[in-house]
């Protein structure tokens, strides 16, 4: 972990490609052949949220437990837990050095996650880093 200077813009422009990609991941047909990639790309743009609201606090770092907390930590209310979001860290940590296959139901759920909880989770980091300096 490293201090940097508070970066405003850069965490919104973090954001908006959060959003995009997950917005373009939600239109793949989910089977058991799009299962991973799914569940990569849904993890990767919660993952973008916390490292935007680290990098607006001037921090840098490649720790992914790091910014999943960021998350994680936010007092919102949600449809599902955001706890769910170390699960998916996990299952992502599988699918990319384990070779671990998820399946089409595993997919739906993330996708469900996701769609459920991105968007409460978009307002308050854009809130807060709007906020900053």
């Amino acid at each position: 972990m490293r201090e940097k200077i508070e970066d405003k813009q850069k965490a919104l422009s973090i954001i908006e490609s959060a959003r995009k990609d997950l917005e373009y991941t939600l239109t793949l047909k989910v089977s058991v052949d799009s299962a991973n990639t799914i569940i990569r790309n849904v993890y990767e743009s919660f993952r973008m949220l916390g490292e935007a609201l680290l990098i607006s606090k001037g921090i840098s770092t490649s720790d992914h437990i790091m910014m999943i907390n960021e998350i994680i930590n936010l007092n919102i209310e949600t449809s599902r837990p955001l706890n769910l979001l170390d699960n998916l860290r996990r299952l992502r940590h599988s699918i990319n050095y384990y070779a671990y296959r998820a399946d089409k139901e595993e997919a739906l759920n993330i996708i469900n996650l996701a769609k459920v909880n991105f968007n409460a989770v978009f307002i308050e980091v854009k809130k807060i880093i709007e906020k900053k300096g």
